[in-house]
């Protein structure tokens, strides 16, 4: 177990919880067993849930939270997603053969087969424009690092997309989600031309990093110099030490970068300074395959300061509960702090 160099809490007021008006994915038959119900409706979370919006996972963390039947549901609908029982029904839907699954999980059939379709191409097709532009993928919780034409050695993070061309003798690199570390070479070659989202880069002798999720991108450089070009045409150089988001209405306030923090996931490391166990555990989601959900509002603005190693997230859960006396419920690819 990977334990924190140093770690502290601090307890906030209580907030109420968020109300959502986001219905359960299926209603039900009355006469239907509550448990057949959480069945159900976790089946379909499973389908919902691969193509899903900010208010689906909102929704979907409020359905675990509501009945623990419901979490329970979710772990042996998922159980039964991984195995090879619909692995197998997947490969012969067109047989249709109820005895290749188990005797338990008959009555949910229909939904499990309409799973199966989509689990054949659920990794070659989901968010499908970015996965056909990208060169190199990294999935949850892995990192790759990738040597371009023109010398620049980049380090993708976790779920990460990246494509990169040689144009007019000009290397270019689209990072198309996720993060990355460039390490860009001097010389006489031209320099690295960089797209992300609304940003624009052209980089030359530089060590940098980009982050581009849900529309904006966040430059943080480490040595060197950036020119820097936002959608609306703005134009900034950003030079060592600097830091800086690009959303689609332009530059925000350029910042400072704190390397042994912000950059921490180079060095394969996650870095928190007294900051809200929220944000944290924001940031392990995107590390962690699978749901990690707080069920305890009052842990979310308690104070986190740790030094974790990214490619164990559970066990940097394990030691959160620990520093915040929370309970933690682990389930296959779901964790509940409470």
């Amino acid at each position: 177990m990977d334990t924190p160099d140093h770690s502290q809490k601090s307890a906030s007021p209580a907030k109420d919880p968020p109300v959502t008006d986001s219905p359960s994915p299926r209603p039900s038959p009355p006469g239907q067993a509550a448990s057949d119900r959480a069945m159900d409706q976790a089946l379909d979370w499973l389908i919902r849930l691969q193509c899903a919006s900010e208010q689906d996972t909102q929704a979907f963390e409020a359905w675990l939270e509501a009945d623990p039947a419901n979490a329970r549901a979710y772990v042996e609908a998922e159980a039964v997603w991984n195995g090879a029982p619909l692995r197998q029904a997947a490969g012969q839907l067109h047989q249709v053969q109820r005895r290749s699954l188990r005797s338990r999980i008959r009555p949910h059939w229909k939904p499990l087969a309409t799973a199966a379709v989509l689990l054949v191409g659920i990794f070659t097709v989901g968010n499908l424009p970015v996965r056909l532009q990208a060169d190199h993928l990294t999935v949850v919780g892995e990192r790759q690092r990738v040597q371009l034409d023109d010398g620049s050695k980049v380090l993708l993070n976790t779920n990460s997309a990246f494509a990169s061309d040689l144009r007019d003798n000009r290397q270019v690199a689209r990072l198309l989600q996720g993060e990355a570390y460039f390490e860009v070479p001097g010389g006489a070659q031209p320099p690295l031309e960089l797209q992300a989202g609304p940003l624009r880069a052209s980089v030359r002798d530089t060590d940098f990093a980009v982050r581009y999720l849900n529309g904006e991108a966040q430059v943080r450089v480490q040595r060197g110099d950036v020119d820097l070009q936002a959608s609306s045409d703005q134009r900034i150089r950003l030079s060592a030490g600097d830091s800086i988001s690009v959303g689609p209405n332009g530059f925000g306030q350029r910042g400072r970068l704190d390397a042994q923090k912000d950059l921490a996931w180079v060095q394969g490391r996650l870095v928190f300074e007294n900051c809200p166990l929220s944000q944290v555990l924001a940031e392990l989601r995107r590390y962690y395959p699978g749901w990690i959900i707080n069920g305890n509002e009052q842990l979310a603005n308690v104070a986190v300061t740790g030094n974790y190693r990214l490619d164990q997230p559970l066990e940097t859960l394990r030691a959160l509960a620990h520093i915040t006396s929370a309970q933690l419920h682990e389930y296959p690819a779901l964790v509940i702090l409470n």
